[in-house]
């Protein structure tokens, strides 16, 4: 196992950093309250050819847009997505309850209705009857 020359006898450091807010703090031993965009692992930028930098003492650096960074804006969105999803639950509770209620209501209405329909032609049936067993045979 010996080295080969320009290739496994020297050090190349990665050319990226982490790019997500947990990986980074791993990296750093961070705790959560620590701001990850301090330590995120910027790369220098050297200006393209026939391209003058626009002030030439300062070096240009690019960082990587961090990702699963908690920040104020995504506590808002997380807080009001729960808020809907509260809303929506309760509008739809209050909805069956309503409609269980007209269901009730019209099950109601038909049972009265079918309940005279048949007290009607019982008493049809008990009216006629008696009649047409008192009139003489011919």
């Amino acid at each position: 196992d010996e080295e080969i020359e320009g290739l496994t006898d020297k050090y190349i450091p990665r050319r990226l950093g982490p790019k997500r807010a947990d990986k980074i703090r791993q990296l750093f031993n961070l705790s959560k309250e620590d701001d990850v965009r301090k330590y995120v692992i910027r790369r220098e930028i050297t200006p393209k050819e026939g391209k003058a930098p626009k002030d030439p003492n300062k070096k240009v650096t690019k960082a990587p847009k961090i990702q699963r960074l908690v920040t104020p804006k995504k506590l808002a969105r997380w807080a009001r997505e729960k808020r809907d999803t509260v809303v929506r639950r309760e509008k739809a509770k209050a909805e069956a309850a309503a409609y269980a209620a007209l269901v009730a209501k019209r099950k109601a209405e038909t049972a009265e209705k079918r309940r005279a329909a048949i007290s009607k032609r019982r008493a049809s049936q008990t009216g006629a009857a008696p009649a047409k067993a008192t009139t003489p045979a011919p």
